[in-house]
C-alpha cells in the first residue's frame, strides 16, 4: 500500500514525463531514489478530458516487468501518444486532461471448473479482470465496474475488447485472471491528487 503523498509522486512522475516528451520528442527515463518506487510493480495510467472524465488514453503493464517509477513514466507516454483508439496528445490539451495511476496486484487465474462459475467468483467494484483465449487478451481495471456494473455486461464488453464474441466468457477455452489496485488521481488538471475509492458510489 502506498500513502497519499507517494500516490501524488506517482501522478506528478506521470505528468511530467509527458511535459519532457513535448520538450525533448522523446521517452528519457529519469531515475527516482525512492526505495518504494524502485520494486517491479504492474501499473497503468490513464488520462481523462476534464471536466467530462471522458476516456483519453490508458496503458499500462498488467505484470511487474519494470520498477514502478519506470513503468511510470512508460505507461503515461504510451498513453498520451501510443493508444491507438485516440489520435497523441496535443500539447494544448495538458491543462484539459487529469492523470490517474492504478498500481496494480500479480494478476492471478481464477480457477472455475464450468464457465458460469466466473459470475460467481468476480467481485464488482474490486477486481480488475484479464481476459485470455489463445494468443487475444484484454485487460478491464475495476474502475470499468462504474460503467459497467453487471457481471455479464462487464464480461461481453471485455470479450469485444479482445476482438472476440460478447459471449466469449462461456466457452471453456477462456482464460480469466484477477488483480486488485491502488489508484490515485488528480481531481482537476494540475490539481489536488486524491486516492480513489472503488465503490458503487
Amino acid at each position: 500500500m502506498f500513502n497519499l503523498e507517494q500516490g501524488k509522486k506517482l501522478v506528478q512522475i506521470a505528468r511530467n514525463s509527458v511535459e519532457k516528451f513535448f520538450e525533448k520528442g522523446r521517452l528519457r527515463i529519469k531515475k527516482v531514489e525512492d526505495e518504494e518506487f524502485t520494486q517491479k510493480l504492474g501499473v497503468f495510467v490513464t488520462i481523462e478530458t476534464w471536466p467530462t472524465e471522458s476516456l483519453r488514453g490508458c496503458i499500462g503493464f498488467p505484470y511487474p516487468e519494470y520498477p514502478l517509477y519506470e513503468a511510470v513514466q512508460r505507461a503515461a507516454v504510451d498513453a498520451a501518444f501510443n493508444d491507438p483508439r485516440f489520435p497523441p496528445l496535443g500539447k494544448n490539451e495538458l491543462n484539459n486532461v487529469t492523470f490517474e495511476i492504478s498500481i496494480l496486484s500479480t494478476p492471478k487465474e481464477i480457477k472455475i471448473r464450468k464457465p458460469l462459475e466466473i459470475l460467481e467468483k468476480l467481485e464488482p467494484f474490486k477486481d480488475g479482470v484479464i481476459l485470455e483465449v489463445g494468443w487475444r487478451k484484454a485487460l478491464f481495471l475495476p474502475q470499468v465496474w462504474k460503467q459497467l456494473p453487471n457481471k455479464e455486461d462487464f464480461l461481453s464488453n471485455l470479450c469485444m475488447k479482445a476482438g472476440l464474441p460478447p459471449d466469449c466468457w462461456m466457452d471453456e477455452k477462456t482464460k480469466f485472471y484477477s488483480f486488485r489496485v491502488q489508484a490515485f488521481k488528480e481531481v482537476k488538471p494540475y490539481g489536488e491528487v486524491v486516492e480513489v475509492k472503488l465503490s458503487q458510489t
